[in-house]
C-alpha cells in the first residue's frame, strides 16, 4: 500500500515536472531541438525562441517595404559556388569550434542587436581583415588555402551588405565554396524570435 502511495505520488511530481519543462519550451527551435549553447566573446549563451506565442516583431524589423534602390531583394545565391543557408543550418555553425559566423552590417546596426556568436566584420573593412577567417597576408595580397567556413548574415531579403562582402571575399582569394550565405539575416531571425545579444528573450 505504501509502495503503492509512493509510486503515484512519484508518478504526479514527475508529470508536474514534465509539463513545467514541456510549458518551459513550448516553442522550440526544431522538433528535436529545443534551444541551444553557443560560445561568444562573453561566455557561453543560449539560443532559443521567444516563449510568447503571441509575440510580434516591431520597429524597422517589421516593415515590408524598402526604396529600392538601394534597398532591393538579394539573389538566392551571391555569387557562384557559394552556399545559402537557413537557420539550423546557421545554429550548426556557431556550435562549430572551425566555423566562423560573420555580421557583416556596419558596427551600429551589430551593437543594436545580433546573432550570439557571430562576429562583428562589417562589409566595408571585410577585404582588409581576411585574417579573421584565416587568411595570410602574402605579396599578392591574401593566402586564403587555410581559410575557415564561414557564414555572413546582414538585415535580411533585401540587404546588400552580406552579398557585397561575400563578392569582395571571393574577389581577395577567398574560396567560395568554403562561404555560406544566410540570406534571411536579422528579420528572418527576429521574424522567429531567436535569441538577440542585447535583448532579453
Amino acid at each position: 500500500m505504501i509502495r503503492t502511495i509512493l509510486f503515484a505520488a512519484f508518478a504526479v511530481l514527475l508529470g508536474y515536472t514534465a509539463r513545467g519543462q514541456a510549458e518551459e519550451l513550448k516553442v522550440g527551435i526544431t522538433r528535436d531541438m529545443g534551444s541551444v549553447t553557443v560560445e561568444t566573446k562573453d561566455g557561453p549563451r543560449e539560443i532559443r525562441r521567444i516563449q510568447d506565442t503571441d509575440h510580434e516583431i516591431s520597429g524597422e524589423f517589421a516593415l515590408t517595404s524598402r526604396a529600392c534602390p538601394p534597398f532591393c531583394i538579394q539573389p538566392m545565391v551571391p555569387a557562384p559556388g557559394v552556399t545559402t543557408i537557413g537557420e539550423v543550418e546557421l545554429i550548426a555553425m556557431l556550435q562549430d569550434p572551425d566555423s566562423i559566423v560573420v555580421d557583416s552590417r556596419t558596427v551600429d546596426w551589430h551593437q543594436g542587436g545580433s546573432i550570439p556568436g557571430a562576429i562583428s566584420l562589417p562589409y566595408t573593412e571585410v577585404g582588409d581583415r581576411l585574417s579573421d577567417l584565416g587568411c595570410e597576408p602574402d605579396f599578392d595580397g591574401w593566402d586564403c588555402t587555410e581559410a575557415s567556413r564561414v557564414a555572413l548574415f546582414c538585415n535580411g531579403l533585401w540587404c546588400g551588405q552580406s552579398p557585397t562582402a561575400i563578392r569582395a571575399m571571393i574577389a581577395a582569394g577567398y574560396p567560395a565554396e568554403r562561404i555560406f550565405y544566410y540570406r534571411g539575416g536579422m528579420q528572418s531571425w527576429r521574424m522567429l524570435g531567436l535569441t538577440v545579444t542585447g535583448e532579453e528573450g
